[in-house]
């Protein structure tokens, strides 16, 4: 079955730097887009950033644009979110998220705790 482990969370200070991994299982990671997701406490989940499946096109969220990196490994199965120049309103449990049309299903991996503060 799908199966989405997200890795990397941590503490760290304004300013600085975090690098997510997700790595994939149960399905052929190179036909799909990837997304990462975030849900801030009291807050809905938002889009923050997605790739094609081959890695050419990248979008982001408005907030993070500049500052965050998605890029992806399709030997490893793995996506990964460069995070940097890291702030206070980026704490929060980012989420990797699989979208299959073809089966019209989503799936979410368990989420990493991100804390920027001082």
């Amino acid at each position: 079955q799908v199966q989405l482990v997200e890795s990397g969370g941590g503490l760290v200070q304004p300013g600085g730097s975090l690098r997510l991994s997700c790595a994939a299982s149960g399905f052929t990671f190179s036909n799909y887009a990837m997304s990462w997701y975030r849900q801030a406490p009291g807050k809905e989940r938002e889009l923050v950033a997605r790739i094609t499946n081959t890695g050419d096109i990248t979008t982001y969220e408005d907030s993070v644009k500049g500052r965050f990196t998605i890029s992806r490994d399709n030997a490893r199965n793995t996506v990964y979110l460069q995070m940097d120049s890291l702030k206070p309103e980026d704490t929060a449990v980012y989420y990797c998220r699989n979208y299959d049309p073809f089966r019209g299903r989503v799936y979410w991996g368990q989420g990493t705790q991100v804390i920027v503060s001082s």
